[in-house]
């Protein structure tokens, strides 16, 4: 407090103890982190170098104590001295590195690879400000500036020596070098400046201290000293501002020209100044650039980094001298490419217009790929030109570069996120390449790390689990197995319950304190959270909530149920900000009904994030997964929920094909049609309104967005949603609607029967185990990276 942060006891506030407390943890850190680095080089080990735009961290504080092992030690410390840990956590901001699923993956990824010990880096942006924070006003989403770096990050450790230029526009220039060969320049570019913020994460009690590097954008000159000199000193740092826009904020809005252009800046920065760094720590090997993929395992973590594919190619061919072949050899041994999406509107795609100003040597490169690609799509025999247009990595009719094309070709493994997901990719989305690359195609399912959302998020749990069955679980998820047999222990399914209600009402003590909203802790906490978008199917869950509505208004008695939902939705995504504001008007327009007191309740939650999902996972009874079959990779939300004593109401989608094959079908609630099902649907001609129109009490539910009391007291339009429900429902919602309520009910009925309802949720906890990111991590490390973790002395 006194020497880091210049206070003392009578002028210190909260946020100063945070920060002292902050700096004393991170001295902890230190030694591990300089023995684990050097360990590195001393043993010589392979490198994994994991590339993300996101890496939705959460607060650190409490993790990292958790994982140092000292979590009595500093809470009693803090006690001692007046002040309370976990009242102290609060002054930390969750990171905005991120923005969902994708980032909080990485974020696992991270823990999991230090707690085996694995040679792992992360790499990324340091954003200075996230996607957004989420206000509601009048139940609108607004959106404002997540300014979570305001008072700087006392994890981070600047590196001002590890400085690296990026360089952008120009053009290129062919010469003959000293013995013959064509050779490409790329000149008159403009630089900028990429300078390393390190970030240590801890292994579990291990000792072992890896490093997330993100890189921030500095000016490669401070200002144009003739227009400073000249007076007009706004213009000189303009150039300045420009540049440094790049680690600004995380994702710019896409539909304006300068928010593309950034936004593909941003992913060629931060892969540009990686990949130098990578070859700045091979270099100390003193090896050759032919065992480079001995040395260094790059994954690129979705398509946003698939830049880095021409970028390695151009630095070996044009800076390394190497030909096209060797070069292309290395580069296709480096690379891992994870694919997270099956929807094709979600596939990333470039202008060509736009590389071609911005990286004009990289377009050279990805025409001279998708040249060689086409040739060898075309040797088959009869040639097949649809063929060699589906899989070419260039569209030329609508001049687009395919990211996800030009990742599969430029890498020696693709992975799903899912084994529903990654047999899609290899029987429908990518079934080409498939057929071109045999045995390219692999799945890693995705998983959680039990420390944050299991040990940090719900330490009653966490202790009672240890009592029964021993603490070898926190790095060995299998071993929950061992509580299978304490379901059947009527005292111990009560200390379960007791946890559970406690969480459930430390979650709504939290809504009522920030909120204002009482919501009732004895009912059934039925939670959707995660971005909103139409083929999540909030709508869906939306509409089962206006049928419960109306079963209580005609005098009907329901089991007692709150529904909350949580998410953002996308700035310009018009038809998802306006589920969010439907859901605040069925929310209002329930809580001003008299019947439904005590029965049904429904409550938005607010700029939803790490922070939040550590509060209402373990408060969650009911978790609603419930994309349309064939539509989401894998999720994670579901292993949360599932890993903290909650129950899945889904579809056979993403991993709750998985979760249920491992904690029984009996204990998860399955509806709608399969992924095969919507498929034929689609090919047979669906008709959303014939769906509707043969069912009452759906058809009500419908007719209320138009003409009811929630189209009233909405005081806008829903118009636009019903319009997409009965004459254009990519999703098939009103397909599987009836299926859902009658799940739903089946829900309740079984929630009713509490001892039967203790028994699966303990099940399930207990056979959760394979969900572990451990077990994901090590997967990779084995079966794609070729890593294993180094033999310490």
């Amino acid at each position: 407090m006194t020497y880091s942060v210049a206070r003392d006891e009578y002028t210190a506030t909260d946020y100063d103890v945070y920060q002292a407390l902050v700096y004393s943890v991170r001295d902890q850190m230190m030694d591990r982190w300089f023995r684990t680095q050097r360990s590195y080089y001393d043993i010589g080990v392979k490198r994994v170098y994991y590339l993300s735009l996101e890496f939705l961290l959460g607060r650190a504080l409490l993790n990292n104590i958790l994982n140092l092992g000292g979590e009595s030690a500093y809470a009693r410390a803090m006690e001692e001295i007046g002040y309370d840990l976990h009242i102290l956590e609060e002054q930390e901001s969750d990171a905005g590195l991120g923005n969902g699923g994708l980032g909080r993956l990485a974020a696992c990824f991270l823990d999991s690879a230090a707690t085996l010990g694995l040679a792992f880096y992360g790499y990324g942006i340091r954003y200075e400000y996230g996607i957004f924070r989420q206000r509601i006003v009048e139940g609108y989403q607004q959106e404002a500036p997540d300014n979570w770096m305001r008072y700087g990050n006392p994890w981070e450790i600047p590196r001002p020596d590890v400085l690296f230029p990026v360089r952008f526009y120009g053009r290129t220039r062919r010469y003959e070098d000293e013995t013959g060969h064509e050779r490409w320049d790329w000149i008159e570019t403009q630089t900028v400046d990429a300078m390393a913020y390190d970030i240590p994460v801890v292994g579990f009690r291990n000792d072992v201290v890896n490093t997330l590097r993100l890189w921030a954008a500095k000016s490669s000159r401070e200002f144009d000293l003739e227009k400073f000199n000249a007076g007009d000193y706004v213009r000189a740092v303009e150039d300045k501002n420009q540049s440094e826009n790049i680690s600004k904020v995380l994702y710019p809005p896409d539909d304006q020209y300068a928010g593309k252009e950034l936004r593909l800046k941003q992913q060629y920065f931060f892969v540009s100044a990686t990949l130098q760094d990578m070859i700045r720590r091979f270099r100390k090997s003193g090896k050759s650039l032919e065992h480079l993929p001995d040395e260094a395992a790059v994954q690129l973590n979705d398509t946003h980094p698939a830049i880095a594919i021409p970028e390695l190619m151009r630095m070996l061919m044009d800076d390394e001298r190497l030909e096209w072949q060797e070069a292309w050899d290395i580069t296709e041994r480096v690379f891992g490419y994870t694919n997270h999406t099956i929807l094709a509107e979600a596939l990333e795609v470039w202008e060509t217009d736009f590389i071609a100003a911005l990286l004009p040597r990289h377009l050279q490169i990805i025409e001279e790929i998708d040249l060689r690609l086409r040739k060898a799509v075309a040797t088959g025999s009869p040639l097949d030109e649809e063929k060699v247009r589906r899989m070419a990595v260039i569209d030329e009719e609508r001049h687009l570069v395919r990211m996800a094309n030009l990742a599969i070709v430029g890498s020696h493994s693709v992975n799903g996120v899912a084994k529903l997901h990654s047999e899609i990719l290899k029987q429908s989305v990518f079934h080409d390449f498939h057929e071109l690359f045999p045995g390219r195609f692999n799945n890693k399912t995705n998983g959680i790390t039990p420390r944050r959302w299991l040990m940090k998020a719900n330490p009653d749990l966490c202790r009672l689990i240890t009592s029964a069955i021993g603490d070898r679980w926190c790095t060995d998820l299998d071993r929950l197995r061992d509580l299978e047999t304490h379901a059947g222990d009527p005292a111990f399914r009560e200390s379960w319950a007791k946890i559970k209600q406690a969480n459930k009402r430390r979650f709504t003590d939290s809504v009522a304190r920030y909120h204002g909203v009482e919501l009732d802790p004895g009912a059934m906490f039925d939670t959707q959270i995660k971005r909103i978008h139409e083929y999540k199917r909030q709508l869906l869950n939306a509409l089962h909530v206006i049928t419960l509505y109306h079963r209580i208004v005609d005098g009907e008695t329901i089991a007692p149920r709150t529904v909350v939902f949580g998410g953002k939705a996308a700035p310009a995504y018009f038809i998802a900000k306006l589920i969010i504001k439907l859901i605040n008007t069925i929310a209002e327009v329930i809580r001003n009904e008299p019947k439904a007191r005590g029965q049904l309740d429904v409550f938005f939650l607010p700029n939803y994030g790490v922070t939040c999902a550590e509060l209402l996972y373990p408060a969650t009874d009911l978790s609603e997964q419930i994309s349309t079959a064939g539509t989401e990779a894998s999720g994670t939300g579901n292993m949360k929920a599932v890993l903290n004593g909650g129950l899945i109401i889904g579809t056979l989608d993403g991993a709750n094909i998985e979760i249920g094959e491992q904690i029984g079908w009996d204990n998860i609630f399955i509806f709608g049609r399969t992924a095969e099902e919507i498929g034929e649907l689609a090919r047979s001609g669906y008709d959303p309104l014939e769906c509707v129109e043969s069912t009452p009490a759906m058809k009500r539910a419908v007719d209320e967005l138009t003409g009811g009391v929630i189209a009233r007291k909405g005081e806008a339009s829903f118009q636009p949603i019903a319009d997409i429900l009965l004459r254009d429902d990519r999703y098939f919602h009103c397909a599987d609607l009836a299926s859902y309520v009658e799940m739903q009910e089946t829900a309740s009925r079984a929630f009713l029967d509490r001892e039967a309802w203790l028994r699966r949720s303990i099940t399930s906890v207990a056979r959760s185990g394979h969900f572990s990111s451990d077990r994901t991590v090590s997967e990779y490390a084995s079966e794609i990276w070729g890593v294993a973790p180094p033999k310490r002395s």
